[in-house]
């Protein structure tokens, strides 16, 4: 029975198309990603951090518009805290994100979804540097709560209990506090991209996928569902979900740049199409001190991603990092939260205790 509840989870939602180019995918041998960052749609998410910092004075001066969007896509997750969160923000101490990006709202989806993407960030006012960290989304752990169904994928968590079950099993599976979350969704990656008019990007391949083509260096105006459906294909990309993650931090950053440059980035009815398609729990106080006090840490960013093997169990492909892997990202990430040295975590350990000094 718990094998079957794992099985649901984890596949309901796959489509067919999906499935048979991950069966071909399979025997594609994956070549390291040389410190690339992974993710979907984690440049997406991370854009809309470093906006939160840098519109600190526009949010001053457009306050209840700011303070009406933010309240819209503010969603406590319910969890107690590894630590005092509003405090280190208010003393200015190092913080994290866990930056979740979901397959809901594109391609006509309408369920919860995976999270395609799980990165954690640190933003460290004190050494001016942000770190992240890229999670494989299909790293196998114990979902918290759900540990009865283990072996399960780490994007799984999200379908278990949202955000809270995946900043939980993260955390415990590194031995590091995850202070906040944000999470968006790929069909709001499409309206951002239309919001600012599309963009133009130079494909780094020639393929076709889902109704479009792209032709390898030949610059291409592309608007929400185009891009949607270049940063998408995966499993026919000859270096698989890494050349997928290029071609996704094409985009999001053709889509950055070109936002910021517009001079309604953060008018009204920015903020009211951007609330709809994010939750956090991020208050407007905490954006605020963000944008008081961490705005230095964006100055020097640190990537790197916990790099796993591939293993098939029951039918289904996991990564599965070595300890000494595991280990490297969780000294990375306590040093840049400036926590003293611990030993890595483990999903699979009865305590849910998080070392937090």
């Amino acid at each position: 029975m718990a094998h079957r509840r794992s099985q649901y989870y984890q596949d309901e939602y796959f489509e067919d198309e999906e499935q048979q180019e991950e069966t071909d995918f399979r025997r594609v041998k994956h070549k390291p990603p040389h410190h690339r960052l992974k993710g979907c749609f984690f440049w997406f998410l991370l854009v809309t951090v470093v906006i939160c910092i840098f519109g600190g004075r526009y949010v001053y001066h457009k306050y209840q518009a700011a303070h009406t969007a933010v309240t819209q896509f503010h969603k406590e997750t319910g969890i107690k805290k590894a630590r005092d969160t509003s405090q280190v923000l208010k003393s200015g101490k190092p913080v994290s994100i866990l930056l979740l990006g979901t397959d809901t709202g594109a391609l006509g989806r309408s369920y919860k979804g995976r999270t395609d993407t799980l990165v954690l960030v640190v933003l460290n006012p004190n050494k001016k540097a942000m770190t992240l960290v890229s999670l494989p989304r299909d790293t196998k752990v114990a979902v918290s709560g759900h540990e009865s169904d283990y072996p399960s994928k780490l994007n799984a968590a999200y379908a278990y209990d949202g955000s809270a079950s995946a900043m939980k099993t993260v955390q415990k599976y590194l031995n590091v506090p995850v202070d906040y979350y944000a999470t968006i969704n790929m069909g709001g990656l499409e309206n951002l991209i239309n919001g600012v008019g599309g963009v133009d990007v130079t494909p780094s391949l020639t393929f076709s996928y889902g109704g479009y083509s792209f032709s390898k260096g030949q610059k291409v105006h592309m608007n929400g569902k185009k891009a949607l459906a270049y940063v998408r294909m995966r499993y026919t990309d000859p270096r698989g979900d890494y050349g997928r993650q290029e071609r996704q931090r094409q985009v999001l950053m053709a889509t950055a740049l070109k936002a910021v440059s517009a001079k309604n980035l953060l008018n009204e009815q920015f903020l009211q199409t951007f609330s709809k398609q994010i939750t956090s729990d991020l208050t407007f106080n905490n954006i605020l001190l963000l944008a008081a006090k961490y705005r230095k840490a964006t100055h020097h960013m640190n990537s790197t991603n916990l790099q796993g093997q591939s293993q098939m169990l029951d039918g289904q492909s996991f990564e599965v990092p070595t300890e000494d892997e595991k280990q490297r990202v969780t000294d990375l990430l306590r040093s840049a939260l400036e926590l003293t040295p611990a030993q890595t975590g483990s999903t699979l350990n009865s305590s849910d205790q998080i070392s937090i000094n």
